[in-house]
């Protein structure tokens, strides 16, 4: 059975039903008796209002939570649109970060060139030390300058030694020029694809942080949903139980109804018979008035008839006998699950399981507080009974067809469905239980039905 099904609140409704009409009654207790009724409906009223403003609290906390759903949902778009950005930006940074590895393989080429330059420069500079050496040893300018033979002599050996010296510096400073050149180029490169990696790096942690943050929210939604899901189950639980706390309202109201009706036709006939005695000692008087003897004269005897209104419908093929006393067996089959504990948790009724097509009938007089589907019940019925002073409910669940309505009146051993395999069940039988009192979601009022009722 569905654990969270409908609190039902029957509240020992009905007084009516096992009264013969036409015994006599005490007035004080069938004034009693109405109290109680109308006491029972006044303490249903009073459920029905604390089940609708429950169904208000519901309707409120599921609005709030649709209201959370759409901020979560607007910061999750947000957070999207972030993350699109991010990774456009990536984009954008991996093709910078391309592009600079380009330049970089274009300045390789170049440092390849520059080095070529200054290693040729370095071989010419060899090539001039390695000539002075072979011609006597590195020769000084001044020497050369001091060994001309006459001024023009000397003027010539100064172009000569200026071009020679001209020509020495201009390779040393293209040789630096190269150098710096090539330091400034490979440390620019360097910089700029550090710091567009760096760039990237950020945003891959950026990235990271905003799916990590949608996922959270991800996450809060989705709890968010499953928490409106429930709250409308609740919702759908608690009309439910509005729907039947206003059958039961409906049916005490009818049991009222009956009870001053039985009260004015127990009235009636006590009424009756006090007009019928009297009638009956006022013509035995006028008897002894006329009779001149002074023995006592014959008395006329008076009979009275009782109605034993035992309301019990023949039982269809395959129904079970109707017992005697106040209670019967709800459908033939055998008992193939009992009342308490067992594998699928607590069990608060018993299952009565047969092939074909087999009738259920009314375990005892009552009135019919709902017929209905229920998702777990499946076709269920819930009748209450006045037996002996003490309210009992009984409920007959997995049925597969109901043949009563809500507010009817039935007697025992009617016909008011067929066995079936309708709601949470697994396979066909009748899930039967006993109340003593009214029925409600913890069950506390269940009873083994075993020994109440011939099982």
């Amino acid at each position: 059975m569905k654990k969270s099904i409908i609190t039902l609140s029957l509240a020992a409704i009905l007084g009516f039903g096992s009264a013969t009409v036409g015994l006599p009654l005490e007035k004080a207790s069938a004034a009693n008796k109405l109290n109680d009724l109308n006491s029972q409906k006044d303490k249903i009223n009073q459920q029905r209002s604390g089940v609708e403003s429950k169904i208000t609290d519901t309707d409120k906390k599921i609005n709030e939570n649709q209201g959370e759903q759409q901020s979560v949902q607007s910061e999750i778009e947000r957070l999207d649109k972030a993350i699109s950005d991010a990774l456009a930006k990536i984009e954008e940074k991996n093709g910078q970060i391309a592009e600079t590895k380009k330049e970089i393989e274009k300045l390789e080429a170049e440092i390849k060139v520059l080095v070529e330059r200054i290693k040729k420069r370095n071989e010419l500079l060899k090539d001039r030390a390695r000539n002075y050496q072979e011609t006597g040893g590195m020769v000084s300018y001044i020497d050369v300058l001091m060994g001309a033979q006459s001024f023009g002599d000397f003027v010539e050996r100064v172009g000569a030694v200026a071009t020679i010296v001209e020509a020495d510096q201009d390779i040393l400073k293209a040789h630096q020029a190269d150098k710096d050149e090539l330091e400034k180029k490979q440390a620019q490169v360097k910089e700029e694809l550090a710091s567009l990696e760096k760039m990237r790096a950020e945003l891959e942690s950026m990235k990271k942080n905003l799916n990590a943050q949608k996922a959270e929210k991800d996450k809060l939604l989705a709890s968010l949903k499953h928490e409106e899901e429930e709250m409308h189950a609740h919702k759908l639980e608690l009309a439910e139980e509005n729907e039947i706390l206003a059958a039961q309202e409906a049916a005490i109201q009818k049991a009222i109804k009956l009870e001053q009706e039985r009260q004015a036709e127990a009235a009636r006939q006590a009424e009756a018979a006090r007009q019928a005695e009297l009638a009956k000692q006022k013509a035995a008087q006028e008897a002894a008035k006329k009779s001149s003897s002074s023995s006592a004269g014959s008395s006329s005897a008076g009979s009275s008839s009782s109605s034993d209104s035992g309301l019990s419908s023949s039982p269809q093929v395959s129904a079970p006998s109707v017992s005697s006393g106040a209670w019967t067996k709800p459908a033939a089959g055998r008992l193939s699950s009992g009342f308490g504990g067992r594998s699928l948790g607590e069990h608060y009724g018993v299952d009565i399981a047969s092939g074909g097509t087999v009738p259920i009938v009314a375990a005892a007089d009552g009135v019919v507080i709902r017929s209905y589907y229920s998702s777990s019940y499946g076709n269920a019925i819930f009748i209450a009974h006045s037996i002996g002073g003490q309210t009992y409910t009984t409920v007959y669940a997995h049925m597969r067809s109901r043949s009563v309505g809500s507010g009817q009146t039935v007697s025992k051993g009617q016909q008011i469905g067929i066995m079936g395999n309708t709601g949470q069940s697994y396979g066909q039988h009748l899930h039967f239980e006993l109340h003593r009192g009214s029925w409600n979601a913890a069950k506390s009022n269940a009873i083994n039905p075993v020994g109440i009722v011939p099982l």
